[in-house]
């Protein structure tokens, strides 16, 4: 598990690829290349506040050989950085 301190997502990755998706580490972030038709989805999730997993690696693959990004929303803890 990785935290990020920011994160990029790209929609331009080519079906020719053969990738569902592709997860780089890069400082203290990631990058996300992802299809255009997962963006549109990924999109529609962090709009509506709905968790959402990004599965990144080759296309068909086994689990293991597969990284995910997941955007999961949690309760709104404001009791923090006070004072």
């Amino acid at each position: 598990m990785t935290g990020a301190s920011f994160i990029i997502l790209n929609g331009a990755l080519k079906t020719s690829s053969g990738l569902s998706g592709k997860c780089v580490i890069k400082e203290d972030g990631v990058v996300v290349d992802i299809l255009p038709e997962k963006m549109v989805t990924i999109r529609n999730a962090l709009k509506n506040m709905r968790d959402i997993d990004i599965v990144c690696g080759p296309v068909d693959a086994d689990p293991a050989q597969t990284q995910i990004v997941k955007f999961q929303w949690t309760d709104n803890d404001l009791n923090f950085n006070i004072g």
